[in-house]
């Protein structure tokens, strides 16, 4: 969906419900990346998802790495300066899509050609495949590029059955990585419709390959309270897609959020995919809808929401990312992409919510608007990010650039979260260490 038509049904919802939800608390970081550009002159650069690696040497010289779809990724240092880029693969032939990559997550220690090494894994939705980068911490702390390419070269696409559906573009869409029991694994989702998909991580050769654990289709369609069948709003033959999604590394639970549905719990029981169970519901949820082929858009009928919708996500639901604390405490976050918030949920238990936040315009940077992907890391990294750090996904970086469209990342204290809280979130910093797979 659109970025003005989430606004415009978001405005639309309230004014006929005359409900207004509770104010996010607001917040501001500290850092941005450069505006990116979805144009020529720009190089189709649409930021998208955040993953931060923790450097061990240094934590002070950690990066941020974030996906720019056709651009391909970005490698960024905490003071937002860019480091690497990384070009997306050309398209394989005439008729074929290039490489797009959507969604990024760090592994750490995994064993690739008998060396412990960190690994970017990438979604690459142009060509459903999943790309591995090696993340050299020698490279970083001497200046040079610190990620290269270490994909094994007959990896198969995630989800297509052959090159052609390839090109049928649903493919690997949404991407979250994990360790456990010494392997590493990834959960992808599929573009355009309701599945995901369990990887296992193999060292080919000293390259990254993978094959298929387990598969999991959520729901497409809904039984309401008042016994009526629901589908969500969607392009004409697409199905609810799920893109943001996170696993809690002690837990072993995925969290995925079905963009115009809600927030998904998924345990992963020995590695494979347990009964998922909905938490919370967008707002949107079971209004009834038309297509408008014109605009080339949904329209939600307002006038007769049904009223079973939830209180704290206006579609579309999007990045999800786990603050962990002590004693399995901590945070569940998710991007209310609708109405540009972040709901806070407690990691522990049912999922409580607890409350909101935005991250508005301060002194150093603008707000974010639209976001699509988010990544928090508990640990001090350096001067800049004493208590950890959020990186968030700006999906209307301002001032613009004339007509141009621009996108980046912000970087926003952990604790400016935590303490614009009536009641302030935890900190942290000690009890959970991101390399500590086990």
């Amino acid at each position: 969906m659109s970025v003005s038509a989430l606004s415009t049904l978001t405005a639309a919802l309230l004014m006929v419900t005359g409900a207004a939800a509770p104010q996010p608390v607001s917040v501001s970081a500290r850092v941005e990346t450069p505006a990116v550009y979805d144009d020529e002159a720009g190089g189709n650069a649409d930021a998208d998802d955040p993953a931060v690696w923790v450097d061990p040497r240094d934590p002070g010289r950690s990066l941020v790495i974030g996906t720019l779809k056709e651009a391909g990724l970005d490698v960024h240092g905490l003071d937002g300066r860019r480091l690497q880029h990384i070009a997306a693969p050309p398209a394989p032939g005439e008729d074929a899509a290039p490489g797009r990559f959507n969604n990024v997550d760090v592994v750490y220690g995994f064993e690739l050609g008998g060396r412990k090494t960190d690994v970017a894994l990438v979604s690459d939705r142009g060509r459903d495949r999943v790309r591995a980068y090696a993340i050299d911490p020698a490279a970083v702390a001497a200046g040079r590029p610190p990620l290269r390419d270490v994909t094994a070269p007959d990896v198969p696409p995630v989800f297509s059955a052959d090159e052609a559906e390839v090109d049928d573009q649903r493919t690997a869409y949404g991407l979250a990585a994990f360790s456990a029991d010494d392997h590493a694994y990834a959960v992808v989702s599929r573009r355009s419709e309701t599945r995901l998909r369990l990887l296992r991580l193999e060292d080919r050769g000293g390259r990254v390959g993978y094959r298929s654990e387990d598969t999991l289709d959520l729901p497409a369609s809904f039984t309401l309270p008042n016994g009526a069948n629901w589908t969500p709003c969607a392009d004409p033959g697409d199905r609810p897609q799920v893109e943001g999604m996170v696993v809690d590394q002690e837990e072993h639970v995925l969290y995925a959020a079905q963009e115009d549905v809600g927030l998904w719990r998924v345990d992963l029981d020995d590695e494979e995919f347990d009964r998922p169970e909905l938490i919370d519901r967008v707002r949107e949820y079971g209004t009834p809808w038309t297509y408008d082929a014109q605009e080339e858009e949904c329209v939600l009928d307002t006038a007769h929401d049904p009223g079973f919708g939830g209180e704290h996500l206006s579609a579309d639901a999007e990045g999800t990312t786990i603050y962990h604390a002590a004693d399995g405490k901590g945070y569940l976050l998710a991007s209310s992409q609708g109405d540009n918030s972040f709901a806070v949920y407690e990691r522990e238990g049912g999922n409580a919510y607890l409350g909101s936040f935005a991250v508005t315009d301060g002194p150093a940077t603008d707000g974010v608007q639209h976001s699509d992907g988010a990544n928090v890391i508990n640990v001090p990294l350096g001067r800049s990010f004493p208590k950890g750090l959020l990186v968030a996904h700006d999906g209307e970086a301002t001032p613009a650039d004339g007509d141009r469209e621009g996108t980046g990342f912000k970087f926003i204290r952990w604790e400016t979260v935590a303490t614009a809280f009536p009641k302030p979130l935890t900190v942290d910093t000690g009890s959970f260490d991101p390399r500590d797979t086990d």
